[in-house]
């Protein structure tokens, strides 16, 4: 079976193709700067190198028609024929309470994915533009949605409600959400695997560190809470996110500057975290490089993120009553040896010990904890689209099971 696994986000479309008798990626890549100048479509059969191909793309559904085209070129194809794809399996960052696990896409489905839309208005309508897409160039093959957000839908209501007016939920659904879900799905049950462990019996925390972050407690295979919240902007210090604050500091500076609620809400998403503490970078690599030549605002930023990923790690220990692994994924996560360290120093107390030389690796699946630690600590390289893949197929083979 042969799934196409898509990632419409504003302004580019990610995709993969899986042959799923071996989960090998057929082709990959990326069409971005669509409806802008410059657009282009990044393209990447397997074991080949990548193409740069110059071309028009105004809208998503343009940029699906060209990337359907690639996979059945003969120079740079992988299917003979469109024919030869089984699914489509569409990455949704928001399912809201409507979706606790991934769906079939029929007509009942596409009603309450674009309900939600007002959930995630910066990144369901583009997905739905996907959903639309493919509907229209390859109307016969079937498409699934796989939500960032179903992952955390079993996190207890006592964790997932926030203490204000009750009607506010009732009302809007006002609630804990979380994000990112289809990464720590994906690391706590490899991590469970590599440690040859039942998934079902573990205490995990996955930390998913990339420019946005977020961490999760899960338990006997259910996430049972995690950072991030009814948006993407609360939790963890970020690359450009605040992360938690007051509330009343919003009320207050909007006062004092005259913001309006735009301004401050782009403020808080996209010049705040390190980048605003640093006022140099939201890039992780140039913080390091900086700290390390005495750049204190630069040190200063670094040492709030590990903080406060410290202040979680505790809190999710206390929750879950212990642990058994502790996992880094996401670019971050899994390329700096300097992040892990410092986040694991002074973690000993909870079992936490981590090998200096092990934790000198960067994008590779490797066990870093030392021989004395009483909590396995590992670095796993997410991957989200295979995720994706193995859920569309398993969505499909219910579907089958239930219509014989």
């Amino acid at each position: 079976m042969k799934i196409l696994v898509l990632n419409c986000g504003s302004s580019s479309v990610k995709y993969q193709v899986f042959n799923m008798e071996d989960e090998s990626v057929l082709a990959k890549g990326l069409a971005e700067r669509i409806s802008l100048e410059g657009s282009r479509i990044v393209h990447q059969r397997f074991n080949n190198d990548k193409k740069i191909i110059d071309v028009d793309l105004p809208t998503h559904k343009r940029a699906i028609e060209v990337i359907l085209n690639l996979l059945i070129d003969s120079e740079n194809g992988v299917l003979k024929s469109l024919d030869e794809l089984d699914a489509v399996g569409h990455r949704i960052v928001h399912g809201g309470e409507k979706f606790v696990e991934s769906a079939y896409i029929d007509d009942e489905s596409y009603k309450a994915i674009k309900e939600c839309e007002s959930l995630a208005p910066l990144h369901n309508p583009y997905h739905v533009m996907g959903i639309d897409a493919c509907n229209s160039l390859i109307p016969k093959v079937p498409q699934v949605a796989v939500f960032d957000t179903s992952f955390h839908q079993t996190i207890p209501s006592y964790a997932y409600l926030y203490a204000v007016p009750y009607e506010w939920y009732e009302k809007y659904r006002i609630r804990r959400y979380g994000f990112h879900g289809t990464s720590h799905w994906y690391v706590s049950k490899r991590v469970s695997e590599l440690m040859g462990r039942s998934y079902e019996e573990l205490k995990i925390i996955t930390c998913h560190l990339g420019n946005g972050a977020s961490i999760t407690a899960i338990k006997n295979g259910k996430s049972i809470d995690t950072s991030m919240g009814y948006t993407p902007l609360e939790g963890l210090v970020m690359g450009t996110r605040s992360g938690d604050i007051d509330p009343a500091i919003i009320f207050s500076i909007m006062e004092k500057e005259g913001y309006s609620y735009k301004e401050i809400d782009n403020i808080l998403n996209k010049k705040s975290g390190v980048l605003g503490i640093s006022g140099i970078s939201s890039d992780f690599r140039d913080l390091e490089e900086a700290a390390e030549k005495g750049n204190q605002r630069a040190k200063l930023a670094l040492d709030i993120y590990v903080y406060r990923i410290k202040k979680y790690i505790g809190a999710y220990y206390a929750i879950l009553g212990g642990l058994d692994a502790l996992v880094f994924t996401a670019g971050i996560g899994e390329r700096s040896p300097i992040i892990r360290k410092m986040v694991c120093d002074g973690l000993e107390h909870l079992g936490i010990k981590i090998d200096l030389k092990l934790n000198e690796c960067k994008g590779e699946e490797r066990k870093i904890s030392s021989s004395d630690s009483k909590v396995e600590v590992w670095v796993v390289p997410t991957n989200e689209e295979l995720m994706i893949a193995r859920e569309t197929l398993r969505v499909l083979n219910k579907l089958k099971s239930v219509r014989r």
